[in-house]
């Protein structure tokens, strides 16, 4: 039997990178935020937003003591994958060298779909081969491209969820025929007064239209990872319990996500800190045949107390990687569904939610 309709010369490659990404208490950093979405974080500190203190923040989560081991990858935005430390070692090396597998934001963010109510399609195909040569060639082995969903009275349209899913299959085939895992983010937005059943229907329809379109496309799942949202309530409706979140979830990509992919890594969605590792644990903890291995890609839910504690001091550095170790160290734990709760006091409990949240 062949498998040539699905190999390129990259295949044996792209299975290894993803399943080692995939590594059980291991998990992804996002610190993929464009210029703009850094310059609002720096904002909340009254940090301005020059490269130099975007180079800053990342070397002081990059260079924290004893948390690389707790990351299989790090998501990194173009200008990123090209910086150094202040004593002149690049990002890139600096990963690798703690055995964390670089990666790169690699779409151009979301444009109105017309035709709708205020839906998206995620843009980025101009020379999107390209680029992934590039970010190859500098040390790059994953990307990143986030489409985004939102539930509403008649929304998602099927429209909106076929270009989504297209668009999500065409960008992970590009990547693989150029070396790079395509980590694959259909996000359902929490915006709204929905119920959880709501999430979970919209959920499930969204996931299995992608999983169409990859196969459509001949992408090769087990090079690729999924990134999708929590199943949750909507914003402007009561919260559940994590156990609620975790078989809602579970049940949404048991019924959607084929086996072959080999790990799921969840967006945080503008959950707090201590939210999100709560329901990744839960998930961990149910009894139920998983295939793949659950865990975390956050950016804001690994950054947020760190980012507070630091608040562009250098006298607070040490403090903020204390910060940044143990909310690696809770979610390590929570993939594995050994989280006890209650890391890093107050800040980890500080809702992150933005309404419409963009990158």
């Amino acid at each position: 039997m062949t498998f040539s309709s699905k190999r390129s010369v990259f295949s044996d490659e792209l299975i290894r990178t993803a399943k080692y990404i995939a590594t059980p208490g291991k998990g992804i950093l996002a610190a993929d935020e464009s210029t703009g979405t850094i310059g609002k974080r720096l904002a909340s500190i009254s940090v301005e937003n020059v490269e130099s203190n975007r180079q800053a923040l990342r070397e002081l989560l990059f260079t924290s003591p004893n948390a690389l081991p707790y990351l299989s990858g790090v998501i990194l935005f173009e200008e990123t994958l090209y910086q150094k430390t202040s004593d002149g070692k690049p990002f890139v090396e600096v990963l690798q060298e703690n055995n964390v597998v670089p990666g790169i934001k690699v779409d151009k963010g979301t444009v109105e779909l017309a035709g709708t109510n205020g839906e998206t399609t995620t843009q980025g195909f101009d020379s999107l081969g390209a680029r992934c040569q590039q970010y190859y060639k500098a040390g790059a082995r994953f990307a990143k491209w986030r489409a985004v969903l939102k539930i509403g009275p008649t929304e998602p349209s099927e429209l909106a969820i076929q270009q989504n899913a297209q668009g999500l299959a065409r960008y992970a085939i590009i990547c693989q025929e150029n070396g790079l895992v395509p980590i694959v983010e259909p996000e359902v937005l929490t915006d709204g007064p929905h119920d959880i059943k709501k999430c979970a229907y919209v959920t499930e329809i969204v996931l299995a239209a992608v999983y169409k379109a990859l196969n459509d496309q001949h992408v090769l799942l087990e090079g690729t990872l999924l990134k999708p949202n929590m199943v949750t309530p909507g914003s402007d409706s009561p919260k559940v319990a994590a156990e609620v979140i975790a078989e809602y979830t579970v049940t949404a990509l048991r019924r959607t996500v084929p086996p072959a992919v080999p790990g799921i890594v969840f967006l945080s969605g503008g959950q707090s800190e201590e939210e999100a590792t709560l329901n990744l644990n839960a998930m961990n903890k149910l009894p139920v045949l998983k295939p793949w291995t659950l865990s975390f890609s956050f950016g804001r839910a690994l950054q947020q107390s760190t980012l507070k504690i630091w608040a562009g001091k250098k006298e607070n550095i040490e403090k903020a990687q204390k910060a940044f170790l143990e909310r690696c160290t809770a979610n390590s734990e929570a993939t594995l569904g050994k989280y006890t709760g209650g890391s890093s006091g107050g800040l980890a409990s500080e809702s992150l939610y933005v309404k419409g949240y963009k990158y």
